[in-house]
């Protein structure tokens, strides 16, 4: 009796519509185009440390992918590592972000030959300041979500849900134009 006391308080409250979406659990925004990217330092697959603001200057390609070594995140970083030299024409950087540890990262760069950053955001804080952390199955991952921000630091695109198969060629396809007109 108590519970059916406590969600009519919180259906009068939020309203039946918004208890899911917003009440009921706080979801974590997408930062937006034109907003400033929220800066973080993390490890990467060397043990080096990596800021986001350590590129200012340069355009960034910031991708969270759900898992090292899984199909379609292999698939997404050889399409990156593919065109790694027409982003290094358009000064631009790829950071890759997932949950898996930096020896996971290593390991998965060794197997797939990858020489671009991948980030280790084991804590999980850095995946929620881009909206870009969900439950899957009980556990935490990164979203395949990617935002491209430009030489001052600000989100000039977000992509949600991507296609890893095609999302290379669609950043590239965003990107030159924009680089040009900088």
């Amino acid at each position: 009796m108590l519970y059916l006391k406590s969600l009519r308080r919180l259906l009068a409250a939020c309203g039946s519509a918004l208890l899911f979406a917003s009440c009921a659990v706080p979801q974590n925004a997408i930062p937006q185009v034109g907003q400033q990217a929220p800066d973080f330092t993390l490890p990467s697959q060397d043990g080096t440390r990596v800021s986001l603001s350590q590129y200012r200057g340069k355009w960034v390609v910031l991708y969270f992918y759900p898992k090292d070594n899984t199909p379609g995140c292999t698939v997404e970083a050889h399409n990156f590592q593919r065109d790694l030299p027409k982003y290094g024409q358009l000064d631009t950087v790829i950071l890759g972000v997932s949950v898996d540890s930096s020896d996971s990262h290593k390991a998965f760069c060794a197997k797939q030959g990858l020489t671009f950053k991948l980030l280790a955001d084991t804590d999980k804080k850095v995946a929620p300041l881009y909206g870009s952390l969900r439950n899957m199955v009980g556990f935490k991952i990164a979203a395949r979500n990617t935002f491209l921000i430009d030489p001052q630091g600000k989100i000039v695109k977000v992509w949600t849900g991507v296609d890893p198969n095609h999302h290379s060629e669609n950043v590239l396809a965003a990107l030159t134009p924009l680089e040009k007109g900088s």
